[in-house]
């Protein structure tokens, strides 16, 4: 049976140039962990520094030119940091590991949350993600996440999705799982890079957040648009607002 004509497949060549841009990236990243350089993106200028000490949550692209095209594709960069006065980074990475409740600190994004398995500062986690604007769509996520210290000070973290399943008429007797990466392509893959530390005033926590969607198809710019391209800010922010409103409660 043929799918609609707005449901597609996330294809080879796509997935290859969002792990060629992932590459990059992570070599950028680890310069930046051992070359001596500031350990957190907002503390490269005062123009970022002075906003997040402020108590605003600072969020942009990675790069100016907006989202990156690729073959059937979007590449989503972006980056923001917040600040949450008044804590650890030990009571910081508690709250974040706490993965079986993350569906109560970050919903209503976070419909349900699972913690599969633990090892160490390794974790295997499942989310059921929504995803709503104009339209409204559910995606069963899994993540490998791992946690690295630098110092006692400072954290970093890698979270990578190891599996996308769009769910249709989620919820009701009628749910139905699509096959991964098969779909409407509002979310193909999520890779989050996150830098933790601690100072005399509190915590300063940020995340980089790098998405794969589909391409805004013609004529149906008005229904898919929004969803891909306004909502990898708005959740990243939502998600920084979340962990410093959960810690300082």
């Amino acid at each position: 049976m043929a799918r609609p004509a707005n449901v597609v497949r996330l294809e080879p060549e796509t997935l290859q140039a969002f792990e060629a841009y992932l590459r990059e990236a992570e070599a950028g990243m680890e310069q930046t962990l051992h070359g001596g350089g500031p350990f957190l993106w907002s503390d490269v200028n005062a123009a970022r520094a002075q906003p997040v000490r402020q108590g605003h949550i600072v969020a942009q692209l990675w790069s100016a030119q907006g989202p990156v095209k690729v073959p059937k594709g979007l590449i989503h960069d972006w980056i923001a940091a917040v600040f949450i006065p008044g804590t650890t980074v030990a009571d910081t990475l508690t709250l974040v590991q706490d993965y079986n409740n993350h569906k109560t600190i970050y919903q209503p994004e976070v419909i349900d949350s699972t913690l599969i398995r633990r090892h160490g500062n390794d974790f295997k986690i499942h989310l059921r993600l929504l995803k709503k604007k104009v339209i409204t769509a559910v995606l069963d996520t899994d993540h490998d996440v791992h946690y690295f210290s630098v110092d006692p000070t400072r954290w970093y973290c890698h979270s990578h999705t190891t599996q996308i399943t769009e769910v249709e008429n989620a919820g009701g007797p009628k749910e139905r799982p699509l096959p991964p990466d098969t779909g409407h392509g509002y979310l193909w893959r999520l890779y989050s890079y996150w830098r933790f530390e601690e100072k005399k005033e509190g915590v300063y926590a940020e995340c980089r957040a790098i998405s794969l969607t589909r391409d805004v198809p013609f004529g149906l710019g008005w229904i898919i648009e929004p969803i891909i391209q306004s909502l990898p800010k708005e959740s990243l922010i939502k998600t920084l607002e979340a962990t410093r409103l959960a810690l300082r409660r």
